[in-house]
């Protein structure tokens, strides 16, 4: 009798064992699916297929990455096209839970009709995106025909999305999501950021609420290391691209936030990448349901969007990386949309924000975690 206490207790403490067990095997899945890294994709999701799209495919492939939401821009072509696409996408790659939300038609301040009148004070844009009045010479495929009517929505090639765009606005999902999940969601950005201007705009504590931003665009010093179509204009405009010339003001908007941290990837490391018809030709073997739209769509053109979002899933393809105050020019002169960078202890102290921007990548990793992102099976 004197060994009961003793024999209750080591059945107890195996009985709080096995339920302690039971307990975390019912919480596993939900916890696996917590710790997965949350993202939401701001971007001008012009296509079918390209960077636009490839970058998104890479976010959604990535087995860490929980995609809470795509919201889309006007840019490289306008807004409701764009929709369209990502929307078409996300079916063919079988992802029709994921949302899309849709935002800005316009840049906040800039028009094609100031564009066109800096133009000719200043001299032609190599490119315009959904302004451009020619079709634009690069890659497998060409651009749609040009129209000035931002709400039509030419036939695609892809075909036509049964899926439609939730009735949020993007900015209002943004803002909204972020202060659900406080310090969790990175805020990854393709191209204008009009959208995340706008979301800063509705919550003042969006960017604080944010984990980071990460946005592809800028220009700092490149060399041109392929020849392609943009090579004359970084020889001659080493500081002009296109996303932050889309819409100068939203970038200057967004880059005075108070992020947590903030992660550029410029034109300078992107300019040694190019997405060959050799790497197409590794994806064609996979199995992703998306393989034979990724290589039908293939354009030649440098690897922008696949680049930002390599660098966010594996921060150690970056071999070189500079901490800068950096900010975006908006008075109306020649050097309207140009990257303006300081040192830290430099700038003129009208709240720039420390910016780590990537400088330089190891190009043979990246292209492989690129193939394998968009060739095997999630």
């Amino acid at each position: 009798m004197p060994h009961l206490p003793r024999l209750f207790r080591a059945l107890r403490a195996i009985a709080l064992l096995g339920l302690s067990a039971l307990v975390l095997a019912s919480v596993g899945p939900a916890n696996a699916a917590d710790a997965r890294r949350k993202i939401i994709i701001d971007q001008d999701t012009f296509g079918p297929g390209g960077s636009n799209m490839q970058s998104v495919l890479m976010l959604l492939q990535a087995p860490d990455v929980e995609v809470i939401g795509i919201t889309v821009t006007s840019g490289d072509g306008w807004r409701d096209e764009e929709v369209a696409a990502v929307l078409r996408l996300l079916e063919i790659a079988q992802r029709p839970e994921v949302p899309v939300y849709a935002g800005a038609v316009y840049p906040l301040v800039n028009s094609q009709a100031r564009t066109k009148a800096w133009e000719q004070r200043h001299g032609a844009l190599v490119y315009k995106g959904a302004w451009m009045e020619r079709t634009f010479d690069g890659g497998a495929t060409e651009r749609a025909a040009y129209h000035a009517d931002p709400y039509l929505v030419p036939p695609s090639p892809a075909g036509s999305p049964t899926l439609r765009a939730r009735a949020e606005s993007a900015a209002a999902f943004m803002a909204r999501t972020v202060a659900e999940f406080p310090g969790q969601v990175t805020i990854w950005c393709g191209g204008p950021m009009t959208n995340v201007a706008l979301a800063a705009r509705l919550n003042p504590q969006f960017a604080s609420l944010a984990k980071e931003l990460v946005f592809m665009g800028g220009s700092f010093n490149p060399v041109a290391v392929n020849s392609d179509t943009f090579a004359s204009e970084y020889a001659h405009s080493p500081r002009r691209e296109f996303n932050m010339r889309w819409d100068p003001e939203a970038a200057s908007l967004v880059l005075h936030e108070p992020w947590r941290k903030i992660t550029q990837v410029p034109i300078d490391p992107t300019t040694k990448t190019m997405f060959s018809k050799a790497l197409y030709t590794d994806i064609a073997r996979g199995t992703a349901p998306f393989v034979s739209y990724v290589v039908a769509y293939g354009q030649g053109f440098p690897m922008w969007d696949e680049l930002a979002a390599a660098v966010w899933l594996d921060p150690t393809l970056v071999t070189r990386k500079q901490t800068l105050l950096v900010d975006i020019e908006t008075g109306d002169g020649a050097a309207y949309g140009d990257t303006l960078s300081w040192p830290l202890a430099g700038g003129p102290a009208l709240g720039e924000r420390p910016v780590e921007v990537v400088q330089d990548i190891d190009l043979a990793r990246f292209e492989r975690l690129t193939v394998r992102l968009l060739s095997q099976r999630r």
